[in-house]
């Protein structure tokens, strides 16, 4: 085996290793040259190893040996290559030789856009780092560990691999450097101040070589005389970046900042006033009163004032909202935090929001600040928030970071890497793969999964859903560290980039690096599977249920029954239910106290409103009024009745507690409650049961014309940002009156679990193969763009229902189906089908968000495995001691048969 350094060695003169005075050579050459499996390598021992023992001889020192044997190949080479020895067999080095230019023609040389997969096997998680390495194929690029790769090439009969060993070092404690452990300044990852998960402690040392299958017979590289196509497709896949290194540069960013800003609508034609204001570089204090940090500059009139509160008490007294509430000056800037790059942050009191100014420098050139000149020194906005949030008590609660937790190690014991906010999706899959449904579909029966796909395993989602089974199940990427084990050794865990690229491809969001919606990914996932299923029983049958509604038409009394199929259960949360209202409301009033004292509260203290579970489930239930009706018996719109019960209740019931809303300013906000969620519930109430005695149907009457929508008020809604599908809602519900009653509908209704589904009129049936499908103009004309006909763009499309992300995922997922002719509609539809069973539940698991929205904050999953909570917070898995049950985002409850 050959090093790098000695690779650069080799390359030129002068360059060193730094081990061989300290080193031996022991050669592992124990097989017989022509017997399978032989392989010729060194071991490289330090001298002490060997102590003064004679048996050993204490060799040469391994330059030395290396030297003698690199000239005793050459020799052999020179003297009898292509000759056969005594014993009748070829010479060492001259057979693999031989051997390797046999199978010249399967060997392929990287060319730009082909994915090399050198960093992680795509059946495994073995890695380079892994003990037996990782093979990459020189025909396919694909990468597989140990103990695929046999398989592989019996499957493809791809013979040549590249093996690539790498050995980790700890760098000395002299590079490292002395001092105190490094705060978190920077709510961020992967960047300077912020989280850095793979912060280098360590130096890597690589070895190759050139394996030829079945036999695995070696040659060490670099070395002389490889065959140029063989010598160019090894450099070549070592100089290429990895198919997760390219992924990443495709995510545009590395690294996450907490936000993403938009420009201000004010920053192109600021208005600033000469008054002849200076502002100082340092000394600031506010011009109201005391205070001399969290002060803001006004960039109109350069007025210096203090911010806003913060909800520990901590923060300013509000004076430049006040300024600005007083002359509607907009734009504030944040001294204390502009940079020499021309960052900082701005505020836009119109706005309500933190926004980029690209006019800056030039904004704050006008009041003598020269960007230049700037240094940090107080803290931005985002950073004061990942404080309050470390220290508040959710967050101290949801990880359990009051208490020394005990580590578990072992099969179903496996944590995942953060990717870089990728902590949701790690949430979602620890909790899946605890269903025994998902066990068996990926896990028992993986072998028959990765031996369907070898061309292309990285793009199957079954493949890589089996993968991410066995490493989290197996046990095999999980062993206990020794006692004196370094705390980086504990933090064991998988990364599942294969996986979060794939998942990746048909949605921009979570193909970035930026947090997203647990609920959201999960929902997205199962779409994924059952579209990737069609032959198989998709495991998330076990979710699925059936929703009963009845609408009961206001002026005839007659009924009409509906029926949907849903995965999750999501429940609003009624505030007013809260059983804890004096409380709360002493709480708050010790706060406001506090906050005129300009003291703060210790977190500890914090109240929040407790509801229970039964309240949610009753808020949901509840009859609710539907406006434009359209009722079959009167031929009319009117107002109905509408009751949501289940007719049917699933193996497993996830439950989503509507926590994230907006607010009237339309930004997004948490509501901060506790929900008191029982271990075991009975949810016989919610059984619906269909038509009853003495109900009379509304009959089958003509349909009404389809509704009309303003286009003008249909764009405005769509250019602010919602989906088509539910601005069409707001403007039927509010009659196309105006835009002002569009979007407060919206404000009402963007919780709502179809909001964003193909609108249909309430009241009105469509039934398959009635209305001819329509294609969304500018989606049909993206598909089309991408090289497909419109005949296969609007089936893909009609097959996801307009939806241009999952359009394309279907394209490539369904090739042999794109220019099969359609079918005329008038085949029966195959009646769907449900699990059912008890209504009695018990808690099996939780997901859990800290932080104040869906685009910041962590998630971390509880769940009850061995009858013992167990907490799982990325790569960290633990005994859990207190549960916070009552603080969850998602909640999976076992039925109890």
């Amino acid at each position: 085996m050959v090093t790098k350094s000695r690779a650069a060695r080799r390359g030129g003169e002068g360059a060193r290793t730094t081990y061989a005075e300290n080193f031996f050579v022991l050669s592992l050459d124990n097989l017989d040259i022509g017997s399978p499996g032989y392989s010729r390598s060194f071991a490289l021992l330090p001298r002490e190893a060997f102590g003064s023992d004679p048996e050993f001889g204490l060799g040469q020192p391994a330059e030395e040996e290396e030297r003698r044997e690199i000239e005793r190949r050459r020799g052999r080479r020179r003297n009898s290559a292509g000759a056969r020895n005594k014993s009748g067999k070829l010479p060492l080095f001259a057979m693999e030789l031989t051997e390797l230019t046999k199978h010249l023609d399967k060997i392929n040389v990287p060319r730009a856009g082909d994915r090399i997969y050198k960093d992680e096997c795509v059946y495994s998680f073995d890695t380079p780092d892994t003990a037996t390495g990782l093979y990459v194929s020189l025909t396919t690029f694909l990468g597989f560990g140990r103990e695929h790769v046999t398989r592989y090439y019996e499957n493809t009969g791809n013979p040549v691999y590249l093996h690539i060993k790498r050995t980790k070092k700890e760098i000395p404690s002299e590079e490292q450097g002395d001092g105190p452990e490094k705060k978190i300044t920077r709510l961020a990852i992967g960047t300077v101040g912020g989280f850095m998960p793979d912060q280098q402690k360590y130096i890597y040392e690589e070895t190759y070589q050139i394996v030829i299958l079945p036999d695995f017979l070696t040659i060490a590289y670099p070395t002389s005389d490889l065959p140029e196509k063989v010598e160019q497709a090894v450099k070549t896949v070592l100089q290429m970046e990895g198919a997760w290194a390219v992924a990443q540069v495709e995510a545009v960013a590395n690294m996450w900042d907490g936000e993403v800003r938009t420009e201000s609508k004010h920053a192109a034609t600021l208005k600033q006033l000469d008054n002849g204001k200076k502002i100082p570089p340092s000394g600031w204090k506010c011009e109201k009163c005391d205070l001399t940090q969290n002060l803001w500059l006004n960039l109109t009139d350069g007025s210096v004032l203090c911010g806003r509160k913060f909800y520990d008490g901590s923060g300013g007294n509000g004076h430049a909202e006040e300024h600005y509430r007083a002359t509607g000056y907009p734009l504030t800037v944040k001294l204390g935090t502009i940079t020499k790059g021309g960052k900082a942050d701005v505020f836009s009191y119109d706005e309500d929001d933190m926004v980029d100014d690209p006019n800056l420098a030039a904004h704050l050139s006008h009041w003598g600040i020269n960007i230049s000149q700037m240094e940090k020194t107080d803290k931005s906005m985002i950073e004061l928030e990942l404080d309050l949030n470390q220290k508040f008590g959710e967050w101290v609660s949801l990880q359990e970071a009051a208490s020394k937790l005990t580590p578990m190690y072992g099969p179903g014991y496996t944590g995942l890497t953060n990717l870089g906010n990728s902590c949701y999706l790690n949430s979602v899959m620890q909790m899946l793969f605890t269903i025994p449904d998902f066990v068996k579909r990926y896990v028992e029966k993986a072998p028959r999964i990765f031996a369907s796909n070898y061309n292309d395993p990285a793009s199957d989602i079954n493949v890589q859903m089996a993968k991410l089974g066995i490493g989290l199940l197996s046990g095999k990427y999980s062993d206990q560290p020794s006692k004196s084990g370094t705390d980086d050794e504990s933090r064991q865990g998988i990364p599942p980039r294969m996986f979060k690229v794939l998942i990746g491809r048909g949605n921009a969001d979570f193909f970035s690096n930026r947090q997203q919606d647990a609920q959201e990914f999960l929902l997205y996932l199962i779409n994924l599977l059952n579209r990737n299923n069609r032959h198989e029983v998709c495991p998330t049958e076990c979710f699925k249920f059936k929703v009963e509604e009845r609408y009961q038409c206001g002026k005839s009394n007659k009924v009409k029954y509906t029926s949907r199929p849903e995965y999750i259960l999501p429940l609003p949360i009624p505030l007013n239910a809260a059983v804890n209202k004096d409380e709360v409301a002493a709480y708050e009033a010790q706060k406001k106290e506090a906050e005129a004292k300009e003291q703060k509260l210790d977190s500890s203290t914090i109240v929040r409103p407790r509801i229970k579970l039964s309240s949610c489930l009753e808020s949901f239930s509840r009859t609710e009024i539907v406006e434009q009706f359209y009722s079959s018996a009167l031929n009319e719109k009117t107002i109905a009745h509408k009751t949501t019960r289940l007719a049917s209740f699933p193996d497993y019931l996830l439950i989503h507690l509507k926590k994230f809303t907006m607010k009237e300013d339309w930004t997004s906000i948490k509501l901060d409650v506790a929900v008191e969620m029982p271990d075991t519930v009975d949810l016989s109430f919610l059984r619906g049961n269909g038509l009853q005695p003495g109900e009379e149907l509304l009959p089958d009457g003509v349909k009404p014309p389809p509704p009309v929508y303003d286009t003008v008020l249909l764009k405005e809604l769509t250019d602010i940002g919602f989906s088509p599908n539910a601005c069409k809602r707001a403007l039927y519900f509010t009659e196309n009156r105006s835009l002002e009653a569009a979007t407060n509908w919206v404000m009402e209704h963007i919780a709502d679990s179809d909001f964003d589904e193909p609108f249909v009129p309430p009241g009105v049936d469509v039934k398959s193969g009635e209305d001819k499908f329509v294609a969304d103009r500018a989606a049909l004309e993206m598909v089309m763009s991408m090289g497909f006909t419109r005949e296969q763009a609007t089936k893909a499309l009609k097959a996801t229902n307009n939806n241009l992300e999952r359009a394309a995922d279907w394209i490539f997922s369904h090739q042999a189906e794109l220019d099969a002719p359609e079918t005329d509609g008038t085949a029966a539809p195959t009646k769907e089908s449900f699990k059912d069973g008890s209504s009695r539940y018990k808690l099996v698991g939780f997901i859990s968000h800290m932080g104040t929205s869906t685009m910041v904050g962590h998630y971390v999953c509880h769940l009850l495995k061995e009858d013992r909570w167990v907490i799982f917070n990325d790569e960290k898995v633990a005994l859990s001691e207190n549960p916070p049950k009552e603080l969850g985002y998602i909640y999976m409850y076992q039925r109890i048969d």
